[in-house]
C-alpha cells in the first residue's frame, strides 16, 4: 500500500495538502516499509488556467498521489477532503507535525491486525 505525506523537510507531515509542493511517497506492508521517493506537486498556480481555480488546483494535487491509498498533512479544506475521498484516497490530518518514519514504523504493526477502515482500504487495492 502506497501513502502519501505533505511535507515542507521530508521528515515531518507538516504542510497543508492544497498548498504544498512535494509529498513524501511510502510503500508499507504488515512487514515493513520503504522510501518510494518524492513528488513535485502540482501547486504552481500560475499554470492554472486564472490562478485561482481552487478544484484544478485540488485535482493537480490528487493527480500526484492517485496510486496513494492514504494522505497524511497538517490540514485540508472540507472541498479538498471531500475531493480526495472520491478518488477513493484516505485523508488524515495531523494535529502537530509528526515524523514521517515513526508514522510508518506505527503503520507496519497497524498492518499485522488492521482495524475495519483499512481493511477496506487494502480489500479495494487486491480488488484492483
Amino acid at each position: 500500500m502506497k501513502l502519501a505525506f505533505a511535507t515542507k523537510d521530508n521528515k515531518f507531515i507538516n504542510d497543508h495538502f492544497g498548498w504544498c509542493r512535494q509529498f513524501a511517497i511510502y510503500e508499507v506492508t504488515a512487514s515493513g516499509f520503504q522510501f518510494a521517493g518524492m513528488r513535485e506537486a502540482g501547486t504552481d498556480l500560475k499554470s492554472v488556467p486564472g490562478g485561482d481555480d481552487e478544484v484544478d488546483k485540488i485535482d493537480k494535487q490528487i493527480a500526484t498521489i492517485k496510486d496513494c491509498a492514504i494522505v497524511y498533512c497538517s490540514q485540508i479544506g472540507p472541498v479538498a477532503a471531500a475531493r480526495v475521498i472520491r478518488q477513493r484516497i484516505h485523508p488524515i490530518k495531523v494535529s502537530q507535525p509528526e515524523q514521517i518514519d515513526e508514522v510508518m514504523r506505527k503503520m507496519v504493526e497497524v498492518l499485522k491486525k488492521p482495524p475495519i477502515w483499512l481493511r477496506k482500504i487494502l480489500e479495494k487495492e487486491t480488488c484492483s
